[in-house]
């Protein structure tokens, strides 16, 4: 970014490295230079999620649309901004603990730089939420390999940005991806459950109307 204010040109050419060249990326992303910038950032990753859910909403291209439509937009256009803004920083207080246990840079503007730049993950798991109209499992998955994918990100900012221990960061990274696997798998899990006791109860209802004549 340009220290005469916010680069949007910069921004859209960071946004395209951290996602596609992450080790590139935080290898040079600088760390220093106040907090609006990671904020400007935040807030736009957020603003665009925000509209893309919205357009979902009013198209009726998600799983609620159809039964909600604009108002679903709107509460997600607004409440994405404010999650991205709220998420930022207790996203840099949680790098700053993984960093600091990895004995890497504590300083809370380099890890709220490194928040932002993560959040990049935003507006594309709002693009893949419209697979939510196909599959909600197949959401699932999509959403836990994002999941993964950021995880992956933040490995390559505590190594290359804040000159983390790179055997630790891989300790630190590996036990939260098993952490997420497992609560994808404890959540199809209870999925499973419910939907199966709706049926049963459903098969229950049927029977019930039955004995009473009614078909």
């Amino acid at each position: 970014m340009s220290n005469g204010g916010f680069d949007f040109k910069r921004f859209i050419s960071d946004s395209i490295e951290t996602l596609t060249k992450p080790k590139k990326y935080f290898e040079g992303m600088s760390l220093t230079g106040g907090l609006t910038e990671p904020l400007i950032k935040a807030i736009l990753y957020g603003a665009v999620a925000g509209i893309l859910y919205f357009l979902w909403g009013v198209l009726n291209l998600s799983a609620v649309g159809g039964m909600f439509g604009g108002a679903i937009g709107i509460m997600a256009f607004i409440w994405t901004i404010i999650g991205a803004i709220i998420g930022l920083f207790i996203g840099a207080v949680i790098i700053l603990v993984i960093s600091a246990i990895a004995k890497g840079n504590t300083d809370f503007e380099a890890c709220v730089r490194v928040s932002a730049s993560i959040m990049v993950l935003l507006p594309v798991m709002a693009v893949l939420s419209l697979i939510s109209v196909f599959s909600f499992r197949l959401l699932g998955i999509v959403n836990l390999l994002i999941n993964l994918y950021g995880l992956w990100l933040l490995y390559n900012a505590l190594v290359s940005s804040l000159k983390a221990s790179q055997k630790t960061s891989q300790i630190i990274i590996i036990v939260l991806a098993v952490i997420i696997v497992l609560f994808m798998l404890a959540g199809l899990g209870a999925k499973r459950s419910a939907d199966r006791y709706l049926r049963n109860m459903d098969n229950d209802t049927m029977e019930m109307l039955r004995d009473f004549g009614i078909n």
